[in-house]
């Protein structure tokens, strides 16, 4: 090494005391000619390329690209010139991967790395360049390869020109290959499931700061201001590996905020996928890593922000996160901060209801999105905490004996009931709503035997709908039938998700008498909102009702009972789903009569929702919709009643349609013939 040396400044001194532009690029490409005529010349292909002048010419024209840089202080020198034009990287690559002479992948790897880290000028970004590096990282890490210490080497060189320049990355990503190793490296290193393999990568490095840091990095570059909350809540999954599967055409076409989220977002996806297949140690140590940095030093400031807007695209951002999360450490660590970090829990249900329609809509998107997750605290947190002392019930519901004629309201004066105006209207139970439930509360989940019957609970829902408003039969896709398999999916769906909370299988004992109840924050906001279906816009209606069926869904005894059960006595000052269903009926009736040719404007506007008329006026329109909406969701809610129902329980009511069930296995109700009906 050291005669190559000497000889090589001896070269160099003897060419700067030449004319250096035309001797140098002569030197050059007789250097390379050297290479190409040993190809033309031997017969030998056994002997090593050690043993001949390619080494030498090598080494050569790489000092001689580096003297020449020193001169050419702007332009790209012609011996670099011919370098390019000529491909004669690609021609090295070639020649490597022929291992031709033996060994020459091992002097290609290594003029690769001395070309990458002492010439100064920026060469990734050229496309004689970097196609050949790309094709040498293919090259490496192949099984049986004897030249671990060059491959090594050169992906560093590659690596620290792409830190210098890292716009460059994506010129080298073309194929995938240096980000995809690396990312595939790094789930089967943190995948080892040794005893000391998991502690060692979370106490003894900073593998979880770096990757939260990555995170932060892509957050950072998200432009808040700009994006669009629709767009966002409705993110799809972003797999990690996707990123390599795109063209830079594919790429170019997407906007530059699509093209920040997707990274944003697989880059999430990667840390997902890492924690689920890390022991619990480092999974743990990573979740605590994004909780700490980005949850709580980021997104915290920016969900108390005073701009609606952050405080939208935050909501929203974390909306989608909450989506796409599948392992338990980050999941754990995303409800921990929304659910128990003061004053989140209680701001962002509040914000359900808030002034801003597009904050109230991203608020329930992200509760709706909650309650799909597998984790017990959710539901405990949210609601079954606030019900467990069953307070709201009046003292029958809590065990005495009921007088028969007391109704659902019993703790209210009668006078008080004769005031409210849906009492008063005489339209509510003229051949439309069965009377006010009667008797109370059994003390288990099961309804209630007698008049609260299971024939009883499915038509309370049914038949909340006046006769005179209703309008699903003037369309054949309209009716309680078509809920019932939607209903049999997601009762299916929450009963698999709960399968492992050990809830209870009956009610527990009522120990809040005298105790003034609160349905949690959750609950006051969505009851609130549920009184307000006629005068909120369409979509806001639709995610707020998919939201209390997801929570009716769930077999707790008590979300049972308090969601679900017409006939329980309500304590003063209490509230239960059915009793605002009620309330609102009342209002119903009396807007309905500002409203001419109602059963036209009722069948128009369920065509105008389904896309097939769009001839429809302003006047009414948001009551018009916010009647249809509650149709659907009491239909919805009576489905979700039937499909509830024990199986051995054989039910055959009859509503005002002439709808009949024979048990929870059927495949759904029966329209009786005409002639029955």
């Amino acid at each position: 090494m050291e005669t190559f040396s000497k000889l090589s400044s001896l070269l160099l001194r003897a060419l700067e005391t030449r004319e250096p532009t035309v001797d140098l690029l002569e030197s050059f490409v007789d250097n390379w000619k050297s290479i190409t005529n040993y190809y033309i010349q031997t017969t030998d292909d056994s002997r090593p390329v050690r043993q001949t002048e390619i080494p030498w010419c090598l080494r050569q024209m790489l000092d001689i690209l580096v003297y020449e840089e020193k001169q050419q202080v702007e332009d790209t020198g012609p011996c670099l010139e011919y370098l390019l034009q000529h491909k004669l990287l690609e021609t090295l690559c070639t020649l490597g991967k022929a291992q031709y002479p033996p060994g020459m992948i091992q002097q290609v790897l290594l003029f690769f790395s001395k070309l990458l880290s002492q010439i100064q000028k920026p060469l990734l970004q050229l496309i004689a360049v970097y196609r050949p590096v790309q094709k040498l990282i293919g090259l490496c890490a192949l099984p049986g390869s004897h030249t671990e210490k060059e491959e090594a080497q050169f992906l560093l060189v590659v690596c620290s020109r792409v830190k210098q320049d890292p716009h460059t990355l994506r010129y080298l990503l073309q194929t995938a290959s240096v980000c995809l190793k690396a990312f595939e490296s790094l789930l089967l290193l943190s995948a080892l499931q040794t005893e000391s393999s998991g502690e060692l990568l979370a106490d003894h490095t900073q593998l979880g700061e770096l990757l939260t840091g990555r995170l932060l990095q892509l957050y950072a570059l998200l432009p808040l201001e700009s994006l669009d909350a629709g767009e966002l809540q409705s993110w799809p999954h972003t797999p990690w590996s996707s990123q390599f599967s795109h063209c830079r055409s594919d790429l170019s076409s997407k906007s530059s905020s699509s093209n920040q989220m997707n990274n944003f977002f697989s880059w999430l996806d990667f840390l997902d996928h890492l924690m689920r297949e890390a022991p619990q140690v480092l999974a743990v140590k990573i979740a605590q890593c994004v909780h700490r940095f980005w949850l709580f030093d980021i997104l915290q400031p920016q969900l108390l922000h005073t701009c609606e807007q952050v405080v939208l695209v935050s909501t929203s951002i974390l909306c989608v996160a909450v989506r796409l999360v599948k392992s338990w450490s980050l999941l754990d660590q995303l409800v921990h901060f929304l659910l128990k970090t003061p004053p989140l829990p209680e701001l962002l249900l509040q914000r359900c209801d808030h002034i801003s329609d597009q904050i109230s809509l991203a608020s329930l998107c992200l509760v709706e999105e909650l309650l799909q997750k597998p984790h017990r605290d959710i539901l405990e947190v949210l609601v079954v905490t606030f019900l467990q002392s069953r307070s709201y019930l009046s003292a029958p519901a809590a065990g005495q004996e009921d007088t028969p004629l007391q109704s659902n309201q019993a703790n209210e004066d009668s006078d008080d009931l004769e005031e409210d105006p849906f009492f008063s209207d005489s339209l509510l139970f003229s051949d439309s709503l069965p009377p006010p439930p009667l008797s109370s509360a059994s003390s288990s989940a099961a309804p209630p035997s007698g008049l609260g019957s299971a024939a009883d609970v499915v038509n309370s829902f049914l038949c909340l709908v006046p006769v005179q408003v209703r309008s699903a039969q003037l369309l054949q896709e309209g009716g309680f039938e078509s809920y019932v398999h939607d209903a049999h999916t997601q009762v299916t769906q929450c009963e698999s998700l709960s399968l492992s909370w050990d809830w209870p299988l009956s009610l527990p004992s009522s120990s809040g008498e005298g105790e003034e109840f609160f349905e949690g924050h959750l609950l006051k906001v969505l009851f609130d909102r549920l009184g307000r279906v006629l005068e909120q816009p369409y979509e806001l209606n639709l995610r707020l009702t998919a939201v209390l069926s997801r929570l009716s869904a769930f077999n707790h005894p008590l979300l049972q009972e308090y969601l679900l059960d017409p006939y329980i006595h309500l304590s003063h000052c209490s509230r239960s789903l059915f009793s605002v269903l009620i309330r609102l009926m009342g209002e119903l009736m009396q807007r309905v009569q500002l409203v001419s040719n109602l059963t036209d404007r009722l069948l128009n506007t369920r065509r105008d929702l389904l896309g097939l008329n769009h001839d429809i006026g302003l006047e009414h329109l948001t009551l018009l919709r916010g009647l249809v909406v509650l149709e659907e969701f009491c239909q919805e809610l009576a489905a979700i009643a039937f499909v509830k129902l024990p199986k051995d329980q054989v039910v055959t009511p009859l509503d005002q349609q002439g709808l009949a069930w024979t048990s929870r296995d059927s495949p759904g109700p029966v329209v009786n013939p005409p002639d029955q009906q």
